[in-house]
């Protein structure tokens, strides 16, 4: 009985291409974004020398040498693992630096780490709905799926925003008693889309009807605004947010989440939030990495400049070749759409196999059909010759699959 339920879910997914398959993809160090790819078909193994395009290794900072001397020399000093959650196995030394580090690059009293950026968006969240029945949230209808898992496991009244739409927001916020205790919750940069949320418009709604801020910075984070502190600082209004969240994971290079706000905020959620309390925090030698990364990056414009030099030009480079990128992209994000979940699938593994090439499909339901795409990332590590290389495969594998290029039918729906 609960075979046959399983086993049809998977058929489903198989039949509409959403069924997710793990490539290996075992990356050399100080040789990234190069790696080799091994896929196993009929009991036999190849490998294929690729070079990956969809990392959120943003600025190649996992690659780093000294990034990687400061998570030797903690585990010489002290060994592997953390020995459980902070209020057990004790809080390392390391904790307190990063989280000093994190609270002053947004210019916020406080900060704290959780060993991922989901578990910082769920766990924080759900200890803020729960601290009051009354609480009411206010959320874009694209944020993040940590985002979504935090609101919808609590009871408290929520309202779904239209993406970016500051008017619905707006109209929502009017139907609210302004006494009543609210969060609007949003992210800064979509990962799928590469946009740039209206944060200014959302803060001055937010004040005007007394909500609180939380703002989901990941995209953003170690890239934009001055020594990297995202977007919000870009624009000069991170004293207007309430709570920053952001990750250690993408352009910082190694793994963990975090909340940066006032320290009595954060002192109810490190007292609270159970996704906190109840799990084994992150070893000292990720905690060492994550801060080295991040004093590197407040102090060095270098890895983002390039970044955002070489964004443009892979933009040009598939624009030439009338490659369909998505309009909604604002920033480092390159969304190319295929529209169809088998052509991705079947796609992606012919650039990998035929072109070297590493590109994941994103199919729904992390994206609405029709909008089936690849998501591709330039570091600074991708070279001239690599973005020709990309574009030439793109080409090719689109015209095999006869996959509409940006001057045919599909034109106007990115």
């Amino acid at each position: 009985m609960y075979n046959q339920t399983f086993n049809e879910k998977i058929k489903q997914l198989k039949e509409n291409g959403g069924y997710r398959e793990f490539i290996t993809i075992d990356r050399i160090c100080k040789n990234y974004p190069h790696a080799q790819a091994k896929i196993i078909e009929n009991n036999i193994e190849t490998t294929y020398p690729v070079v990956v395009w969809c990392s959120n290794d943003y600025l190649g900072m996992s690659q780093n040498e000294f990034i990687n001397d400061a998570m030797i020399q903690a585990i010489k000093s002290h060994g592997a693992g953390s020995g459980g959650s902070r209020n057990i196995g004790g809080s390392h030394s390391f904790y307190s630096k990063l989280e000093a580090t994190l609270a002053e690059w947004h210019n916020k009293e406080a900060a704290l780490v959780y060993p991922t950026g989901y578990g910082s968006n769920d766990a924080t969240l759900q200890c803020l709905l729960r601290l009051d029945s009354d609480f009411l949230i206010l959320s874009d209808e694209k944020n993040h799926a940590s985002i979504i898992n935090g609101i919808c496991s609590t009871k408290n009244e929520r309202r779904v925003f239209k993406h970016n739409n500051v008017d619905h927001l707006k109209s929502l916020l009017d139907e609210i008693p302004k006494e009543r205790k609210k969060i609007i919750v949003f992210e800064s940069i979509y990962s799928m889309d590469g946009d740039i949320a209206p944060i200014e418009k959302i803060v001055a709604l937010a004040k005007q009807y007394n909500a609180l801020t939380f703002l989901d910075e990941v995209h953003a984070i170690g890239m934009y605004g001055p020594r990297g502190a995202g977007i919000a600082a870009e624009i000069g209004i991170s004293d207007d947010i309430d709570i920053f969240q952001g990750t250690m994971a993408k352009a910082i290079g190694v793994i963990g989440g975090y909340i940066a706000a006032s320290a009595l905020l954060i002192d109810i959620v490190r007292s609270f939030a159970t996704g906190f309390i109840f799990t084994t925090s992150l070893p000292p030698a990720v905690v060492a990495a994550c801060l080295a990364s991040i004093e590197h990056l407040k102090t060095s414009d270098t890895e983002r400049n390039k970044l955002h030099a070489k964004t443009l030009i892979l933009k040009e480079a598939l624009l030439n070749s009338h490659l369909p990128i998505m309009s909604s992209t604002q920033t480092h994000i390159i969304p190319v759409l295929v529209g169809d979940s088998l052509k991705c699938k079947e796609a992606s593994k012919r650039l990998l196999k035929k072109h070297g090439v590493y590109l994941q499909a994103i199919n729904s339901p992390t994206v609405k059909v029709g909008t089936e795409r690849f998501r591709i990332n330039i570091t600074p590590n991708h070279t001239e010759k690599d973005i020709i290389h990309l574009t030439e495969a793109l080409v090719e594998t689109f015209k095999y699959f006869k996959i509409p290029f940006s001057n045919e039918k599909f034109k106007n729906l990115a």
